[in-house]
């Protein structure tokens, strides 16, 4: 892959990973504080943790082709790097500040990362698909 596409592929993830927080937190918020608004400081920490949890993505980037199995690895460091590194960041500016708080982020972050994983495992088969039917054209003027 190349680094250009790579990049493509972080900005959009970025998009996807803001968008699904402010989605979540909305509804959670809806559910258990309606009275509670979004100000200016807590969409700047989204953007960052967004960024943040983007550019993790470069753990994910390799510019051979590299085996299933290892790419499953990849993506396991990933997802850990990614927790352990919010809840880091999350417990410095204060944001979570029990063990509760902690579990209730882990999750969240984990159902962003299961939408996101699926969003480009989507977009993914869509892409072998058209090269398929591209390759099949091919054969199939090859054969004529």
């Amino acid at each position: 892959m190349k680094l250009s596409e790579f990049l493509q592929g972080i900005i959009k993830d970025f998009l996807i990973i803001f968008a699904s927080i402010i989605i979540i937190i909305t509804i959670l918020r809806q559910i258990y504080y309606p009275d509670m608004a979004f100000d200016l400081k807590s969409i700047y920490i989204l953007i960052g943790f967004s960024f943040i949890s983007a550019l993790t993505g470069f753990i994910l980037y390799s510019p051979n082709q590299i085996s299933e199995k290892k790419m499953r690895i990849k993506i396991a460091i990933h997802f850990f790097t990614l927790e352990i590194l919010l809840i880091t960041l999350s417990s410095i500016v204060g944001i979570v500040k029990s063990g509760f708080d902690i579990s209730i982020l882990a999750l969240q972050i984990a159902v962003i990362y299961i939408i996101v994983r699926l969003l480009s495992w989507k977009n993914d088969i869509k892409e072998a698909n058209i090269i398929n039917e591209k390759l099949k054209t091919l054969k199939k003027n090859e054969n004529e």
